[in-house]
């Protein structure tokens, strides 16, 4: 399994010939998400950040509801949550993603900003987490304490912060994110050297829950 990060949300799981792209966006950085092939893409919020279908190639299937889909031989399962509610506002749905391969399965929480209730994870019947794709800067999504909290939840064995202050962001965004160092003291560990790609089987999972950064592949 290969795992490639582009910023924001947006992710590429390959695995098996089979590109999974999740939350392409549409100039959410100052410039648009170079084009990109996929099998199945996945949407976790209705935003020109989460559902450029324009930059994805390949007639891809497209989930954006929850539910549970067998598509290409991976059983994925969509719990839809919510976005960072705000006092007097009605709460924007959510939709996190969980990819169940063979022998890996990889959780992307897209745009959520709530942590959701132990049952409704437990109702997802996922079983142990290989790699959780986390947002970690605050704004709409979670906060770096919030994060940590469902990290302990899921208990993955890789975390993958994803939707921070990173290289790229035009100014307004970045203004709105917390840089990834936060999330990292919150959880207590010590900044680990960045990845371009992350390359994974079941054999080099480790036991204790670490921490993967990924450089943005933009």
């Amino acid at each position: 399994m290969e795992i490639t990060w582009y910023g924001l949300a947006s992710v590429r799981i390959r695995e098996s010939g089979v590109i999974v792209v999740c939350d392409p966006y549409e100039k959410a950085l100052g410039a648009a998400l170079s084009k990109v092939r996929a099998d199945i893409v996945t949407v976790s919020h209705e935003d020109a950040r989460h559902n450029a279908f324009d930059r994805i190639t390949g007639d891809p299937k497209v989930l954006r509801s929850p539910g549970e889909y067998e598509v290409k031989n991976i059983f994925i399962s969509a719990l839809a949550t919510f976005r960072r509610r705000h006092k007097g506002e009605a709460p924007e749905r959510n939709i996190a993603y969980f990819f169940e391969y063979d022998d890996l399965t990889v959780g992307h929480l897209g745009d959520i900003g709530e942590v959701p209730s132990q049952s409704e994870i437990e109702d997802l019947n996922i079983g142990e987490v290989d790699v959780l794709l986390v947002p970690v800067g605050g704004g709409q999504t979670l906060d770096p304490a919030r994060a940590v909290e469902i990290v302990g939840m899921l208990e993955p064995r890789i975390v993958i912060p994803m939707y921070y202050r990173h290289s790229g962001l035009s100014d307004e965004l970045a203004e709105q994110l917390e840089p990834v160092d936060k999330f990292l003291k919150e959880l207590g560990v010590a900044v680990p050297e960045p990845i371009e790609v992350l390359k994974l089987t079941k054999s080099n999972v480790p036991e204790e829950t670490q921490v993967v950064l990924l450089t943005p592949s933009m």
